[in-house]
């Protein structure tokens, strides 16, 4: 079995992840504003989301939750 570091795990375009939720990719970039999707930039300023933060989303685990749950 192999662990993901932060370096190596999978990263989603704007597109992607709109894609996973059905929604337009501005409405992904609102989010990340909005603190619900943490995102890291590009060298050239695009947004990408962590994959696994994205499922967890998907899943229904909100951000508030996860924290609350590692206590």
């Amino acid at each position: 079995m192999t662990t993901r570091t932060p370096e190596t795990e999978p990263l989603l375009t704007p597109a992607e992840v709109a894609a996973m939720f059905r929604v337009d990719p501005k409405t992904v970039t609102r989010w990340a504003k909005a603190g619900k999707l943490s995102s890291i930039r590009t060298l050239g300023g695009h947004r990408r989301y962590r994959e696994s933060e994205v499922r967890a989303l998907l899943a229904g685990v909100l951000p508030e939750q996860r924290r609350e749950d590692s206590r």
